[in-house]
């Protein structure tokens, strides 16, 4: 952007500042080619903003960004807590390159008990409802799957499928290993059972001691009866749940619902670890690295892990359960920040910096795994630099900064020329970026012409290239990544392969030289591929030694992977759909009964015509044709 057209947007810029209201809102600055650059919040918006704008400013950072603005919008709120929420809605959404970002790379997992006849627990990930009961959000899978395995033991819950316990007709493995009690086949009754899915909610919510007492009087109630057996099994219940509660370090006497968050900061990156517990239970722990951190606007180096800080509890707790009390290791000051906390939760936040006993060691085991967990990341970060740097010493690639550097790579998966799929994944900023993975669905060619396939998903990839233009402008905003070019494209394959993909590019106008194939070497085995180029460059056998060969290898694996599962989803698709549709008399509705009765096709295809005259809608006729057709 030239002098004068940087003084003209500055002007403008300026003249929009004097007109701001004295009213809380939320301000957001764009660069000259429209990306968001930082997301703010204000109790008054004129003098906000209005202080970015003066001749000294008290952050480097800050001027940086603040040369670089070309316009600014703002919201007007009613508070400034509705300030607060609607800046990091927009941080999540924008990604602005001098916040603090959190990535939110999956939804917390919880455990779930169906509100079902016979309710069954499973594992859960997405929205909750009223419906059915949720326990968590656990930290990890892990922790559910450890909670499921005592529900299992202790009150022998049932975790089946419903069309699996809809069909039994003896007890499963299960019942036999004292995991369940079976009640798919009426070993026990229905009103017990239920109140072992009371005692195990209750066991969940922290209320052990409840537990116990309620066990102990059935077991009793047994006695009395004299129903040894049944009371035996009481006794084995409380036994194990005496010595699980026995065996877990972590316990506290109190049903309390505390996060542990504690904050690291070294190296230029920060580490947030946070640790939950739940009901007195201690669930373990989940490390945040967020992104942004040096670029952040920040308005003094020493403050910048209550910077961190105050930007997690804002963005992870927007749309995640905030418990009653909060352990941290940074003391700050951000009433506002609690105040919209607590409107949302509904409920009071009590936040403590100096914790005793028990609390004080879940703080410090939070910090240390913060410690630990920030070194393991930055010595990873460090080989991962060394690998991108490797790779592109050895493909003498001239990139200015390798921080930067993109690679795409194509894979071609069908079984025997069925369900064709194309993938496309990319490497970038040193990590695969699971995000921009892309699956092309193959068309119109001659089954199995690999050649073909490899020339279709080029061709789509990159067509909107062929306008030089378009390739030439900025490249840096997240939200443009289907338009950046990459610095390398990857192709499985040999001198066919790359043949195709240097057509194509010489169709689009393209540089050539950036396609690089991998060929592999005898016996497929990693380490002996060669690199072909299509530029006159000798082809490259870099050895198994090489950093550069490693990482094209994993490049090239996750490729293969990503193409061959979505190949196997659309195969299994198609066929489970095409099977029964080829049928007469099974339409849409006849063909769900049955792969829900059964639990899928095999299961239709394994039952007998007995069995598929019970479903709903299958006559003698037509369940003697579907026992025909499947076998």
């Amino acid at each position: 952007m030239s002098d004068t057209s940087s003084n003209n947007a500055l002007a403008v810029v300026l003249d929009t500042v004097a007109k701001l209201p004295n009213l809380p809102g939320v301000y957001r600055y764009f660069d000259a080619s429209d990306n968001v650059l930082y997301v703010g919040k204000a109790r008054d918006l004129k003098k906000r903003v209005s202080s970015y704008f003066q001749k000294t400013l008290s952050s480097p950072r800050t001027a940086m960004m603040v040369s670089k603005i070309f316009r600014l919008e703002t919201t007007v709120t009613r508070s400034e807590a509705e300030a607060l929420i609607l800046e990091n809605n927009l941080i999540k959404a924008l990604r602005p390159r001098y916040n603090i970002l959190f990535r939110d790379d999956k939804s917390y997992p919880y455990l779930k008990i169906t509100n079902e006849q016979t309710p069954r627990m499973t594992y859960y990930r997405g929205a909750v409802d009223k419906k059915h009961q949720y326990f968590g959000p656990f930290p990890s899978a892990w922790a559910v799957k450890e909670s499921m395995q005592l529900l299992q033991k202790i009150f022998l819950l049932r975790s089946c499928e419903d069309s699996v316990f809809a069909n039994r007709t003896r007890p499963c493995l299960l019942h036999q290993i004292q995991r369940c009690s079976a009640p798919c086949v009426d070993i026990i009754s229905h009103e017990e059972y239920m109140a072992d899915v009371d005692n195990a909610a209750k066991f969940l919510r922290g209320r052990q001691s409840e537990v116990m007492q309620s066990l102990e009087l059935k077991m009793l109630e047994f006695s009395e009866q004299l129903k040894f057996e049944q009371a035996a099994l009481v006794r084995n219940q409380m036994s194990a749940l005496s010595k699980i509660l026995h065996q877990q370090s972590m316990e506290t006497n109190s049903d309390s619902d505390i996060d542990i968050i504690a904050v690291i900061v070294d190296g230029g990156r920060a580490c947030v670890n946070l640790a939950m517990v739940r009901g007195g239970r201690h669930l373990g722990d989940r490390a945040y690295f967020p992104s942004h951190v040096e670029d952040a606007q920040l308005a003094a180096e020493e403050h910048i892990e209550i910077e961190v800080l105050t930007a997690f509890l804002a963005q992870h707790y927007a749309d995640q359960f905030i418990p009653s009390q909060l352990i941290l290791n940074v003391e700050f000051d951000a009433p506002d920040l609690m105040i919209a906390l607590m409107a949302q939760c509904g409920h009071r936040i009590h936040c403590s910096f100096q914790p005793q006993e028990q609390r004080r060691a879940w703080l410090e085991m939070a910090i240390k795994g913060a410690s630990l967990s920030l070194a393991r990341m930055l010595s990873e970060q460090g080989s991962q630099h060394a690998r991108t740097r490797a790779l592109v010493n050895a493909l003498e690639i001239e990139i200015e900064d390798i921080d930067q550097l993109r690679v795409e790579c194509f894979d071609i998966s069908h079984t025997q020329g069925e369900a064709t799929q194309a993938s496309c994944v990319v490497f970038h900023h040193h990590a695969m970026q699971n995000s921009e993975y892309r699956r092309f669905n193959i068309n119109d060619i001659t089954p199995g012409d690999d050649y073909a396939a490899m020339r279709q998903v080029i061709q789509r990839r990159y067509e909107k290239f062929s306008d030089m233009e378009l390739v030439a402008q900025d490249q840096t905003g997240d939200s443009k990544r289907d338009r950046i070019m990459p610095d390398i494209v990857l192709i499985d394959g040999g001198k066919g392969q790359v043949e195709v993909a240097r057509q194509v590019f010489v169709e689009l106008g393209l540089d050539t030289s950036l396609i690089v194939g991998v060929s592999k070497g005898e016996g497929r085995k990693v380490g002996l591929e060669t690199l072909v180029f299509v530029d006159g460059r000798i082809a490259k056998e870099l050895g198994k030694e090489s950093a550069a060969l490693m990482l094209v290898a994993q490049i090239r694996d996750e490729a293969h992977r990503f193409a061959i599962t979505g190949m196997r989803a659309k195969r299994d698709k198609a066929r489970q759909t095409s099977r029964l549709e080829e049928i007469e008399g099974i339409g849409p509705k006849r063909r769900q009964r049955l792969l829900i009765r059964f639990g899928g096709l095999k299961g239709v295809a394994e039952a007998s015509v007995e069995d598929l005259i019970a479903v709903e809608g299958i006559s003698h006729q037509l369940a003697e044709e579907i026992y025909k057709c499947l076998r």
